[in-house]
C-alpha cells in the first residue's frame, strides 16, 4: 500500500514525459515545413550552403532547450523508480547489473536501440584538446616488441593529442622499444618503461596455462607498477590495432560513474558460457564474461578500493577449485567482476572486435566507420576465420607496413618540450649552409633514422673462454639472397644490420621466417635501420651491428662474401695465439673474388690456390681497384704458414678481426666511397697492428651493381663532394692524433 503514491505520480511523470515529447515533435515539424523540409530527414545529412547550416544551428539551439527540459522530467522519473524498484537477486545479465554500453549517468535513459552498437550519428565523447592521453601495454620478447610497434603505428596515425606509453617490459623488450622511440623521435609522445621482473613476484604463485605466460598476468599489477599520481590509464594487448583516434576512447572515462573503476568490452566468444566442449568448465563470470584485451582502469579509485588486495583474495578462493587459469589476466578479472558488478562500466563492442574463432564479433559493426578496435585475440593471428577478415587483415597490413617516419608530425596548437635528441638534431641542422654544394651529404651525417634492434629472436650466450667473435655486416633488401649462404659457412654468432623501408622489413620477416636455414639460427640478431634520405647510409648501418654484438671481438665483413669453412674456429684459436686480449690488432683475412654465380666453394687453402691459379677466382677487386687490398701481399700469403704483419698504405681496406671496443665506422661517409678506407686508417692511427692470417679466405660473390657506385660514376658533384669530405677527415684525424695523422694527407696527395 505505501507503494501506490509513488505508483501514481511515476504514472503522472510517465504522461508527463510523453506529452511533452510529442509536443516537442510536432513543434519542431512544423517549424522546418515551413522552409519546405521535413524533420524526418536524416541528422547526419551535411548541408553544403551557409544558409542551411545556419538553419541548422537554430534548430539545434531549440533542441537542446527542449531536451533540457525532458533531462530534468527523467531525473525525477529515475528518483521515482528508485523508491518503487527493489533490488533483484540472481540472474544478472550484462545490460542489467552495468551502465549502458557508452553512457554515463547523464545518458542512463536511453534504450537498448540507442545503444545498438554502430556508430552512425551518435554523440562521441571528446577528450579536452592536448590533454595528455596515457597508455599501457605489457611486452615481452622480440615477437612482443613487433607487435607493438604496428600498435602504436596504428595509434599515431589518428591521434589529435599528446601521448603517454608506459611499457612494462622484459629486458628484451626494453631494449628494443627505448632504441626504437629514442630514435624515432615523434614529437608530443612520452615513453616509460617499468622493469617486469620487479613485478614478477606479485603473480608467480599464479598457475596459468594461457600461451603468454608469466606476462600474461602482469595488467593485474598496474595500480603498483604505473606511478602513483596517475590516475587514468588506458591498457592495451599488444594485438591490438586501432581505426580510430585513441582519444575518443580515452574520453569515455568521463562515463564512469562515481563508483565505477574498470571499463570493458564484453566478451565475444561462448567461452565463459561452459558449453564448448564436454566438461569445459572455465572461470566464474557475469553473463558472456569481459575480454580484458581494451581495458580503462581507473587508477585513483581501484588503489582507493584496495584493488591490490580484493584481486589477490578473488584469486585466492577461484584457484582452490579451478587450480590454475586458462586465460591469464582475463579469469581473474572477470571473476572479481562477477563479485563487485557496480564497479565496471561496460564498452560498447566496436571498442574491442574480437577476431579469435567462433565469435560474435561480426555483431559489433554495420559498417566500415563502426570499427573502432581490432583485437586478433587468436593464437592463428591473421589467419583466424571471420567472414570480413580479408578487410581486417588488410587494415592491419596497412599499419604493418606504413612508412612510420611520416608519423613525426607536430601536433598543431599542443606545445610540447622537445627531447634531448630532437634539441641537439635541431640545432645541428640549422648549422648546415643550404647553398653549400654537399648540403645533402652533410645533412646525411647527422640525421638520425629509426632502429629495430632485433627484429627476430635472438638467443646467444658467449662462449666462456673470451675468444668468441661475431660477424658484422650490413645489407639491403637486394643482397638478402646471401644470408643463408653465410649461415652455412659461418656457425659462429653474427650481428646484421639490414637498411629497409618498413614494407621490405615486412618481406624479410616472411622470407626468414619461410627459410628452413634462418629460421633454425638462433644466434643471428637482425637490425632494421629503416630508410630515410636519399643516401645509403652504410656506415651507420654498419655502426649499428658493431655496437649490437655480445662478445668480446668482431670480424668486420660485407655481406656479399662468403667466409671458408671452418673461419669461426680458426679465428677463435688466432686471438689466443696472438695475443688480441692484451695488444692492439686487427687480424686480416685475404680477399677473393669469382666472376662465377655458381661456385664449387673451396674447402681448403691448397684448393684456392689452384683455383686461383686456373683463372676461376682472382684476388679481389685487383682489375678495378688494385690498391684497395694490395698492402696484404697475396704473393707472400700463397706461401706462408704463420701470420705476418703489413704496414697501412693508402686506400687500404681489408676486412679484419679485431676487438669490440675499436673505433666506430665515420657517418659522414655515405653510399659508394671511402667507408671502409677511412675506418681502416683510424685504426692505423690508433696503432692497430695489421697482421694477415696464413690459412683465412673469404670470397666475394658477383652481384650487380648498387645504385650508389652507378651515382659515383656518373655524378661529377657526387664525387666533388667525397673529395671535400675526404680532406675534412684529414683535417679532423690530425686534431685528435696530432702530427702522426699527417702521413695520411701525405700519402693522399701523392696517389
Amino acid at each position: 500500500m505505501m507503494l501506490c503514491p509513488c505508483r501514481g505520480k511515476l504514472k503522472l511523470l510517465v504522461g508527463s514525459l510523453s506529452f511533452v515529447i510529442l509536443f516537442t515533435w510536432l513543434y519542431l515539424l512544423v517549424g522546418n515545413s515551413e522552409n519546405g523540409r521535413s524533420l524526418l530527414l536524416s541528422a547526419c545529412l551535411v548541408e553544403s550552403t551557409e544558409a542551411r547550416l545556419l538553419e541548422r544551428d537554430v534548430l539545434a539551439s531549440r533542441v537542446r532547450e527542449v531536451e533540457e527540459e525532458n533531462r530534468q522530467i527523467r531525473l525525477q522519473l529515475s528518483q521515482s523508480q528508485g523508491l518503487a524498484a527493489q533490488p533483484v537477486e540472481g540472474n544478472y545479465g550484462n545490460q542489467q547489473w552495468v551502465a549502458s554500453a557508452d553512457t554515463g549517468p547523464e545518458d542512463a535513459e536511453n534504450t537498448a536501440e540507442e545503444r545498438a552498437n554502430h556508430s552512425e550519428c551518435s554523440r562521441s565523447p571528446t577528450a579536452e584538446k592536448c590533454e595528455l592521453i596515457h597508455v599501457a601495454c605489457v611486452c615481452a620478447g622480440h615477437n612482443a616488441s613487433r607487435d607493438v610497434v604496428t600498435l602504436v603505428k596504428s595509434i599515431l596515425f589518428h591521434r589529435r593529442n599528446p601521448l603517454h606509453f608506459h611499457f612494462i617490459t622484459d629486458t628484451v623488450a626494453n631494449q628494443i622499444l627505448s632504441t626504437l622511440f629514442q630514435s624515432w623521435m615523434v614529437p608530443s609522445v612520452q615513453v616509460s618503461f617499468y622493469d617486469a621482473d620487479e613485478l614478477k613476484s606479485e603473480v608467480s604463485w599464479i598457475p596459468n596455462k594461457h600461451y603468454s605466460g608469466i606476462y600474461g598476468l602482469m595488467k593485474l599489477t598496474l595500480t603498483k607498477a604505473l606511478p602513483s599520481n596517475l590516475s587514468k590509464v588506458i591498457v592495451l594487448d599488444t594485438d591490438i590495432t586501432f581505426a580510430t583516434d585513441i582519444a575518443e576512447l580515452w574520453a569515455i572515462f568521463r562515463k564512469f560513474t562515481e563508483k565505477q573503476v574498470i571499463g570493458l568490452v564484453e566478451n565475444q566468444s561462448d567461452w565463459y558460457l561452459g558449453n564448448l566442449w564436454k566438461n569445459h568448465k572455465p572461470w566464474p563470470a557475469l553473463g558472456r564474461g569481459f575480454n580484458t584485451g581494451v581495458i580503462l582502469l581507473y587508477l585513483e579509485r581501484l588503489r582507493r578500493i584496495g584493488w591490490e588486495q580484493m584481486w589477490r583474495l578473488t584469486a585466492e578462493r577461484e584457484l582452490m577449485s579451478m587450480l590454475s587459469t586458462s586465460l591469464a589476466d582475463q579469469d581473474i578479472f572477470n571473476a572479481f567482476i562477477k563479485q563487485n558488478p557496480v564497479l565496471v562500466h561496460q564498452l560498447p563492442c566496436f571498442w574491442n572486435v574480437q577476431l579469435s574463432d567462433h565469435t560474435r564479433s561480426e555483431q559489433c559493426y554495420t559498417e566500415v566507420s563502426d570499427l573502432k578496435v581490432i583485437h586478433w585475440n587468436s593464437p592463428k593471428k591473421l589467419r583466424v576465420k571471420n567472414k570480413h577478415v580479408e578487410f581486417f587483415r588488410n587494415l592491419y597490413l596497412t599499419f604493418l607496413e606504413y612508412d612510420g617516419n611520416l608519423l613525426r608530425r607536430e601536433l598543431f596548437g599542443c606545445p610540447s618540450q622537445a627531447s634531448s635528441e630532437s634539441t641537439v638534431l635541431q640545432h645541428a641542422l640549422e648549422e648546415l649552409d643550404e647553398d653549400d654544394q654537399c648540403y645533402d651529404f652533410r645533412r646525411e651525417r647527422i640525421m638520425v633514422h629509426r632502429v629495430h634492434l632485433y627484429f627476430l629472436q635472438y638467443e646467444y650466450t658467449p662462449t666462456d673462454d673470451g675468444t668468441d667473435i661475431t660477424l658484422v655486416a650490413q645489407l639491403s633488401m637486394d643482397r638478402l639472397q646471401m644470408l643463408e649462404a653465410i649461415c652455412k659457412h659461418w656457425e659462429g654468432p653474427i650481428s646484421l644490420a639490414l637498411y629497409m623501408s618498413d614494407a621490405e622489413a615486412q618481406q624479410f620477416l616472411r622470407y626468414a621466417q619461410a627459410s628452413e636455414v634462418l629460421k633454425n639460427r638462433k644466434n643471428v640478431g637482425y637490425h632494421i635501420v629503416y630508410k630515410e634520405g636519399q643516401f645509403y647510409p652504410v656506415n651507420l648501418v654498419r655502426n649499428v651491428a658493431l655496437r649490437n654484438v655480445n662478445t668480446p671481438y668482431v670480424f668486420l665483413t660485407d655481406v656479399d662474401f662468403l667466409p671458408m669453412y671452418g673461419l669461426y674456429d680458426y679465428l677463435r684459436k688466432s686471438i689466443v695465439q696472438l695475443d688480441m686480449a692484451s695488444t692492439k690488432k686487427a687480424l686480416v683475412v685475404p680477399a677473393f673474388e669469382t666472376l662465377r654465380y655458381r661456385l664449387s666453394f673451396p674447402k681448403s687453402k691448397a684448393e684456392l690456390l689452384s683455383m686461383l691459379d686456373m683463372g676461376t677466382l682472382y684476388t679481389f677487386r685487383y682489375h678495378v681497384w688494385t690498391k684497395g687490398h694490395a698492402p696484404t701481399n697475396y704473393a707472400k700469403w700463397r706461401t706462408a704458414t704463420t701470420p705476418y704483419k703489413v704496414e697501412w698504405e693508402a686506400d687500404f681496406e681489408p676486412y679484419v678481426v679485431v676487438r669490440r671496443d675499436c673505433p666506430e665506422y665515420d657517418h659522414r661517409f655515405v653510399g659508394f666511397g671511402w667507408n671502409k678506407v677511412s675506418h681502416i686508417m683510424e685504426l692505423d692511427a690508433q696503432e692497430y697492428d695489421f697482421i694477415v692470417l696464413p690459412n683465412a679466405f673469404m670470397i666475394h660473390m658477383p652481384h650487380a651493381p648498387s645504385f650508389d657506385i652507378s651515382k659515383f660514376r656518373s655524378s661529377p658533384s657526387y664525387r666533388y663532394c667525397l673529395t671535400t669530405l675526404k680532406d675534412e677527415f684529414h683535417q679532423d684525424l690530425s686534431r685528435k692524433y696530432g702530427s702522426a695523422a699527417l702521413k695520411y694527407l701525405t700519402a693522399q696527395r701523392n696517389i
